[in-house]
């Protein structure tokens, strides 16, 4: 505070009382009093409002710091996602790919195989893929379609006869 003794203070209030008198004095006193504490008080308050703008600036340069580090968390974030659905769409079309090159060897046996057929047949065979029709009947669904082109060692058997049924449950008790 100020530096005052307390040997000053004792001095300005015998000039006080010399100047004032003792009539005037205590209303001086406590009117002197009530500007001391009010000055007291708006100090305070300087203090707490200078105070708290420092936290103020202090924690908008924080929430800044915050913000720039969401911000570039985000676009790492981004970034790394993005590299991640490239891989995948990379690797989607490596298998792609590989499963095209795995299919051509079929699709050349497949061709190598009905590549005797008639025309007709191929365009019947196609056409049974594309639009199944309705199932052919016993005798001709166990033939399969004959190639003139290759050797069939199993002409001469006897046509395949499955094995005679055995009774039922309730006919057996019967």
């Amino acid at each position: 505070m100020l530096d005052i003794s307390f040997g000053e203070f004792v001095l300005i209030g015998v000039v006080a009382l010399v100047v004032l008198g003792p009539e005037r004095l205590p209303t001086v006193a406590r009117t002197v009093g009530a500007l001391v504490a009010r000055a007291q008080r708006f100090v305070a308050n300087v203090k707490a409002d200078m105070q708290q703008q420092a936290n103020l600036q202090g924690l908008d340069s924080l929430r800044q710091d915050l913000q720039d580090a969401a911000h570039s968390f985000r676009g790492q974030l981004e970034a790394e996602v993005q590299q991640v659905r490239d891989a995948i769409d990379q690797n989607a079309a490596d298998a792609r790919a590989l499963a095209e090159q795995a299919a051509e060897p079929f699709h050349e046996a497949e061709r190598t195989i009905h590549g005797g057929l008639a025309p007709d047949a191929e365009a019947e065979a196609r056409e049974a893929e594309t639009h199944p029709a309705e199932p052919a009947p016993a005798a001709q669904a166990d033939v399969p379609p004959r190639d003139e082109n290759q050797l069939d060692l199993f002409d001469d058997l006897p046509p395949h006869r499955p094995p005679a049924s055995q009774p039922s449950a309730s006919q057996a008790r019967e």
